[in-house]
């Protein structure tokens, strides 16, 4: 079974869930963007792609499902929207930016009966699928610790536009590349249940915005006239009813050498752990076998780990779809993600631990 998809949002995410639906197998039959001009170029490069003038008359079209790439202030409405009409949905991360919209999302999809999947794309990544394989064999025994780490030493996304503004993003990189290693970490534990944050943020290089040094920037060139009011850094430690904890290093810009600071995930376990790079190569296992110390690094084949994750994303939005089997990453799980970043900005505020929702 081929369906129709639609793109809702046609900047950089959005060309991206593009070019990765069609080679699925998946027509882009339509697009919409506030930006018409963005949407007509996205159009351009597939054959009978319509830009549509709203986002009501690309939801009324003809389109069994849409790709949702907005500021993630808008995910919740037109996500919401999408179902309404009776359209699946693969929403980009994060869910949304607030607890509270999340469960407006989740009613909406069980009112709809229409799938709801969220863009938790590190998950299809070659390395964390060969590390979550041997977990989920039970090599890892139980699984007390685990640290994830993202530094940047300049990487402010579109320094003054909609990444920089709280008020249409929700936040600085815990929202935008924590979301990542912080769903990441629960699935890879098959662990849920969170119910206590300790975190901090810190806002140290992007104001004033003419002082800001970087070598290149994603969704670019700083807008001298724009916002920055959000965290460039974060920490914080996360506690699991089952014991386990979770430590979380992020960042924005720091002065970080590179290479100097691991960016990826280590696991640890009482019988194995390991640690890889979120888009690495491989992962190394460090374990026991017939009763003396081992290494293990588990073999797959990867040639380009952003293409795999994104091949692995859209074959399970499919199958959602075509088989009625339950999406990846489901809405409790955005959900469950979006109250852990809640609780740690709350814990920054408050000064001291908190519980979560």
């Amino acid at each position: 079974m081929s369906f129709k998809i639609g793109i809702i949002g046609c900047g950089s995410i959005g060309n991206v869930h593009a070019r990765n639906a069609s080679k699925a197998g998946l027509e882009i039959a339509g697009t919409w963007d506030v930006k018409v001009d963005r949407a007509e170029t996205l159009s351009d490069l597939h054959e009978g792609c319509i830009t549509h003038p709203s986002i009501d008359e690309l939801l009324a079209s003809d389109v069994d499902a849409v790709a949702v790439a907005v500021p993630n202030n808008v995910h919740k409405d037109c996500a919401v929207a999408a179902l309404e009409a009776g359209k699946h949905v693969l929403l980009e991360k994060p869910m949304a930016i607030s607890v509270a919209e999340c469960d407006e999302l989740i009613a909406a999809r069980d009112r709809s009966g229409r799938v709801l999947q969220v863009g938790f794309v590190c998950r299809g990544l070659p390395t964390a699928h060969a590390a979550k394989q041997f977990i989920d064999a039970g090599r890892f025994g139980e699984i007390y610790h685990v640290k994830c780490s993202l530094y940047r030493r300049r990487g402010i996304p579109g320094l003054g536009g909609w990444f920089t503004d709280k008020s249409l993003s929700g936040g600085g990189p815990l929202i935008d590349i924590g979301v990542h290693v912080l769903d990441l970490a629960m699935h890879l534990t098959d662990n849920h249940e969170p119910v206590r944050a300790s975190g901090h943020v810190v806002s140290k290089f992007g104001s004033p915005i003419k002082d800001y040094r970087y070598t290149n920037m994603w969704s670019g060139p700083p807008k001298l006239d724009g916002v920055f009011d959000v965290e460039d850094g974060a920490v914080a430690l996360v506690r699991f009813a089952n014991q386990m904890t979770l430590e979380l290093n992020v960042t924005w810009a720091a002065n970080v050498p590179e290479g100097v600071l691991p960016n990826g995930m280590t696991v640890l376990g009482t019988k194995a752990g390991c640690y890889f790079e979120l888009f690495g190569d491989k992962v190394q296992i460090a374990t026991e076998e017939e009763g003396m110390i081992a290494d293990v690094s588990p073999h797959f084949v990867t040639t380009d780990s952003h293409d795999d994750a994104w091949a692995r994303q859209y074959a399970q939005f499919i199958a959602a779809v075509r088989d009625g089997v339950a999406p990846h990453a489901t809405g409790e799980d955005g959900r469950c993600v979006q109250s852990l970043i809640e609780a740690i900005y709350a814990s920054s505020d408050a000064g001291h631990e908190v519980a979560i929702d």
